[in-house]
């Protein structure tokens, strides 16, 4: 909170007045935090309160706040706008960037829409509708033509591959039953105070649910297990590959191959060998541009980089594939190419989930569920507009 600010005018630092300075801070945003606990213990809500508080405490007039929400949840977000309304009415003014519509009309008096890096509107935000505002961020017209979708295809009616039972967890996502048939693709769309990441993370056994059930092809998984999941047959595609899906120093053999080291060797041995071969079939099957399986995947552009994380996923040719924001951060070329492997997996019998808020992900999709703090407020078919989908996941109706 005060780094490089501890006490002006004085050549030591008097710890217990810091301390009494944190709490003080810290008890006008209703934040409880030890201020001897290190940042990197909080939970997210409060690191992004503590980073929020730092920013605002310098008593400065004019603040820039770059998604500030994104990490906190609804209580959390009011407690942070009550904050920013109280500076308001004391004179200070605010550059508040987000995309999420209903924070706009809580907060803000005028709006800017940039779209593709160009400029697309500017206009007091009490004479701007919502459905306009969501127009002008899609492009859509009212109308809301559709662009590419998947084909509307058969009514499945077989046995679900992937299904779950009143999963739920306290503070993210109300109680959601799902079902994902073979050859299906569901979209959950949401942006990321909805809980479709927390409810991505526990399909894959990174946490664990507060209360539910999940199962593959009828097997019970289970909860909060990486290695159970793997070996029920859930494959994941994180949402960031640098921290959660690559050892960015070691090889694109060993990165592919991280899920099936027991399957190439005897014993519990890994041979060479066998690696680059199993690794050698992935490049090929996944058009990898790559010098060779011994390259480091460091030296990979990041859409070849998440092709290595999709490789990984698919190593063991897994029942249900979770894929959280797969195209994140890559040209459209290589997101053409990921997104067409997800559907070729559904397309080869298995279930494809794909969770995000980029629009152009849930274009494969046969179904969309969009969530909104928590809870499914809406169902799509293959076939929805941008309009109609922005609006559902940003809870246009919701808060009438």
């Amino acid at each position: 909170l005060f780094l490089n600010r501890f006490d002006a005018g004085s050549r030591f630092i008097s710890w217990r007045q810091l301390r009494r300075r944190a709490e003080e801070l810290l008890a006008g945003y209703g934040v409880s935090v030890d201020p001897m606990a290190r940042a990197k213990d909080l939970a997210v809500e409060q690191r992004q309160f503590v980073e929020i508080a730092r920013a605002l405490s310098f008593g400065a007039r004019l603040i820039i706040l770059d998604e500030p929400t994104a990490q906190l949840d609804a209580r959390g977000i009011q407690r942070l706008f009550t904050k920013l309304r109280e500076l308001q009415s004391q004179g200070v003014a605010f550059l508040f960037i987000s995309h999420h519509l209903q924070e706009v009309y809580e907060l803000c008096t005028t709006v800017t829409v940039y779209r593709d890096a160009r400029h697309v509107v500017t206009a007091p935000v009490a004479e701007l509708t919502k459905d306009d505002l969501v127009a002008a961020m899609t492009g859509d017209s009212i109308s809301g033509t559709s662009q590419w979708h998947a084909p509307v295809g058969p009514v499945r009616t077989e046995e679900p591959v992937l299904r779950t039972e009143g999963l739920t967890l306290e503070g993210e996502f109300e109680p959601l039953d799902l079902e994902v048939r073979p050859g299906e693709v569901l979209g959950l769309a949401g942006a990321a105070a909805s809980g479709n990441t927390a409810l991505g993370e526990i399909l894959v056994g990174m946490r664990k649910a507060s209360g539910g059930r999940i199962t593959v092809r009828g097997r019970e998984v289970k909860p909060g297990s990486v290695p159970h999941a793997l070996d029920a047959g859930i494959g994941y595609i994180p949402e960031d590959r640098h921290r959660q899906g690559l050892v960015v120093d070691r090889s694109v053999a060993e990165n592919a191959t991280l899920t099936v080291t027991d399957q190439l060797g005897p014993w519990g041995t890994v041979l060479p060998s066998r690696t680059r071969e199993f690794a050698q079939s992935m490049i090929a099957s996944l058009d990898i541009k790559t010098q060779g399986p011994e390259q480091p995947v460091s030296g990979l552009s990041g859409g070849n980089q998440q092709k290595v994380v999709v490789a990984r996923a698919l190593a063991r040719r897994p029942s249900a594939l979770v894929a959280l924001r797969p195209t994140a951060g890559v040209d459209v070329k290589s997101k053409d190419a990921l997104l067409g492997v997800v559907r070729r997996v559904a397309d080869e019998g298995s279930a494809a989930v794909i969770i995000s808020d980029e629009l152009d992900d849930l274009r494969v999709c046969d179904r969309v569920l969009a969530l909104f703090h928590g809870r499914v407020v809406a169902t799509f078919g293959s076939g929805w507009t941008d309009r109609e989908l922005v609006a559902a996941m940003e809870g246009v109706g919701e808060q009438e």
